[in-house]
């Protein structure tokens, strides 16, 4: 196995760990709501406390991540991120644990921006699918294992030992990220043809260029809709599972870690197959119509409004293989868009507007529920929006998004 795809292997590892100590809160909630003795609205506030500082730190790590590389930026967020995860074990309030999952979100904030970084550096645009399919299968599995392992640990032993053993346990990956990334640079071995050099920043009438594209706002638009039913389902729909279809924190666990599962084995075969459409049909137009084909295939998670329980496995896990299909194919667009050195600054800003609407959705939903806690409205909320982020995918369209990676590389 040729070294790129050995580092690979560990952002996806990386990225579950990311994904499982971000969500462990999901899980915990319950719990904790009863411990504490918070409402819906004050616990939302809780789930949404990562997303603040994650939102505000993404384009700063995008810089650190352009200007340092990957291999210490991302090593330090890890040690940085688990600690922090692992001492929300030894919470005594809400202020305790909203400082740490503050804490957990400005070092979570590197992991997206060095992984995408270094896709895009090893690996030309027509072959980035498969890579991104990886990286995005992570992003499910690691809120499947999340769900599963963290209910079983909290069902066993208590919420304050699910953080301390996920927290600790993952530091393992830490020594094998050190010795596999090289100490300079992203780029482990030249990709197939050679990327034409760019410069670090482009000029101010480059942004200037940019605000003013039709497509980067459909693109921020199409980040915000699809993000929030992304962390709506991260942060409340564990809850959903418990609160309003009658699950046991175990069965939840099952139900929820399935569809992730599920979602990714899929996520896979889906970026194998737009990488082949790729090469056949162009990047962009191709990433086009896997993207808003997936996203309006995720419209299926409001079959939950008019079902019994019993329907409940079957159709959330379609809903989030749809999803896994469109969030894969619209970062593999966002990664191919920019120039190279930029691609850090770049999707550390379509991280701050995806991050924007994990800051909204928790907190958005907590006030729907109310003290009655209905889910229906919310779930209305949630599926919607990615139905209308395939319509932004559509109304940019591959020509657009051809014509404006063409105008970003002169520009750079």
């Amino acid at each position: 196995m040729s070294r790129r795809w050995v580092v690979l292997a560990l952002i996806f590892l990386g990225i579950v760990i990311n994904y499982i100590d971000r969500g462990n809160l999901s899980v915990a909630a319950p719990a904790i709501m009863a411990d504490f003795r918070l409402d819906p609205a004050s616990m939302g506030m809780l789930l949404s406390a990562f997303f603040w500082t994650y939102a505000v730190f993404q384009i700063p790590s995008g810089t650190i991540v352009d200007r340092f590389g990957i291999r210490g930026s991302y090593g330090v967020g890890f040690l940085v991120w688990s600690l922090a995860s692992a001492a929300i074990a030894l919470s005594h309030g809400a202020r305790d644990i909203v400082g740490l999952r503050m804490a957990l979100g400005i070092a979570e904030s590197v992991a997206p921006l060095a992984s995408l970084a270094f896709i895009r550096s090893n690996f030309e645009g027509k072959d980035q699918g498969l890579p991104t399919s990886i990286y995005i299968a992570g992003q499910n599995i690691g809120p499947a294992v999340g769900a599963l392992v963290g209910s079983l640990l909290l069902d066993r032993w208590g919420w304050r030992a699910m953080f301390a053993m996920t927290g600790l346990g993952a530091l393992f990956w830490l020594p094998a990220w050190l010795v596999a990334v090289p100490s300079k640079g992203a780029r482990t071995e030249a990709p197939a043809a050679k990327l034409p050099q760019e410069s670090a920043w482009p000029a101010w009438w480059s942004w200037q260029m940019i605000l003013g594209s039709r497509i980067f706002w459909l693109m921020s638009a199409a980040t915000f809709l699809s993000s929030y039913y992304w962390y709506f389902v991260l942060t409340w729909v564990p809850s959903y599972m418990i609160l309003a279809r009658g699950y046991s924190t175990v069965e939840m666990g099952r139900v929820v870690s399935t569809g992730l599962f599920i979602m990714a084995v899929v996520n896979v075969i889906g970026g194998m197959a737009a990488d082949r459409v790729a090469a056949r049909i162009g990047v962009f137009k191709a990433r086009v119509m896997f993207g808003a084909a997936g996203w309006g295939g995720t419209a299926a998670i409001l079959l939950l409004l008019v079902t019994d329980r019993q329907w409940t496995l079957p159709i959330f896990t379609l809903a989030m293989c749809a999803t896994g299909i469109g969030n894969t194919s619209y970062w593999a667009i966002s990664q191919h868009l920019p120039p190279q050195s930029m691609v850090g600054r770049a999707i550390g800003y379509l991280n701050t507007v995806s991050v924007l609407a994990g800051i909204v959705a928790p907190l958005t939903t907590g006030f729907i529920l109310g003290p009655q806690k209905h889910f229906g409205p919310a779930i209305l909320v949630a599926g919607i929006g990615p139905v209308l982020a395939a319509l932004c995918m559509l109304a940019a369209g591959g020509r657009g998004l051809e014509q404006m990676k063409t105008r970003l590389a002169g520009e750079a």
